[in-house]
């Protein structure tokens, strides 16, 4: 018989809608609880993930024995959420929606408990489980383009397309870089490791450029904005040019170009961009697999608290890096 994990989502959201789904239907998961504000949902949710308990409180969760917890809530409530699951002793593995926290002391702390209470963590960077960006590492890994000397990233939506531009704050951009351009760096660090902002340049309430220098003195350029034009569906991508061609790579496709004039083209399909069950993108099953089954093997699953950790300190010297940008001149 196969080994089932006790299960409970909090937050029933549009990502936790898909969580959930694709949780009651792996086979060696039982979804036992769901824990959501809206009486609205919480009765929708009974008609939907039948013998699921539905819960208004994390507390609630508490005695239900549960293995693992999925918080897919608004980004400034993971951190108390978290915390109650923990400080409860709610479950032990926890896997989060990007970004682990809304603030990089958030984070740490959350990765200094989880250290402390062991259990797997993990969180939502679902790039990681495209076809199109692991071909693109494992390009990068064989050395195919030689040695990788600068990229530029971008991270597009049409999200704000034609909202008023507001200059009293950078809590916008800043917003639009932790909703979306955390996917764009955290693939950026993925693919180079570590890296330090060099510049930040942000020119109106929805969008924010910035620079970052990594090791052997890799240049990238990022490009993160939610009023973009024609990007219905929020769009990622990198083009990295190295020393002997360039790769550019989105969630659709991969071009490579070599300096030797070969080229090649690799969409979704003919990479084999198939899964068990489909509800939103493939990757999504994905992830939720690599964690239930980590938790079953005992084994860590990634990105964990740790790695995601490192986007949100990147995310807050953006941050520091935009005011300063912002400040008048003593002149």
């Amino acid at each position: 018989m196969v080994e089932k994990l006790r299960v409970a989502v909090v937050g029933l959201g549009k990502m936790g809608l898909l969580h959930a789904g694709i949780l009651n239907v792996l086979p060696n998961v039982e979804l036992v609880a769901v824990c959501e504000k809206s009486s609205l949902i919480r009765r929708f949710s009974k008609k939907v993930f039948h013998s699921a308990r539905a819960v208004n409180d994390v507390v609630m969760l508490k005695g239900l024995n549960l293995d693992a917890v999925y918080v897919t809530t608004p980004i400034n409530s993971h951190f108390p959420v978290i915390k109650t699951v923990y400080s409860e002793g709610i479950a032990p593995n926890i896997f989060v929606e990007k970004t682990l926290a809304s603030s990089f002391n958030e984070a740490e702390e959350l990765c200094g408990l989880a250290r402390k209470l062991g259990g797997v963590t993990m969180v939502g960077y679902q790039r990681r489980f495209s076809v199109t960006y692991r071909k693109a590492r494992n390009l990068l890994n064989q050395k195919v383009i030689g040695e990788p000397f600068s990229f530029e990233a971008y991270a597009y939506s049409s999200d704000f397309l034609g909202s008023r531009n507001d200059s009293t704050a950078h809590a916008s951009s800043i917003g639009a870089l932790r909703d979306l351009g955390c996917h764009a760096i955290d693939v950026a660090l993925w693919f180079f490791g570590d890296m330090r902002v060099k510049s930040v340049k942000s020119e109106t309430s929805f969008s924010i450029y910035f620079e970052c220098i990594g090791s052997n003195g890799l240049e990238g350029k990022f490009s993160v904005s939610q009023s973009m034009e024609n990007y219905r569906m929020p769009e990622v991508g990198l083009k990295i040019v190295g020393s002997l061609g360039t790769i550019e790579v989105n969630d659709d496709k991969l071009d490579l170009k070599l300096k030797d004039g070969k080229s090649f083209t690799w969409y979704r399909h003919d990479l084999g961009d198939n899964v068990a069950f489909l509800l939103g993108a493939p990757e999504y099953f994905r992830e939720d697999e690599h964690f239930i089954n980590s938790v079953l093997q005992g084994r860590a699953a990634e990105p964990s608290f740790d790695t995601a950790l490192k986007v949100d300190q990147l995310i807050d010297r953006i941050k520091d890096k935009a005011d300063d940008y912002d400040k008048p001149s003593n002149s």
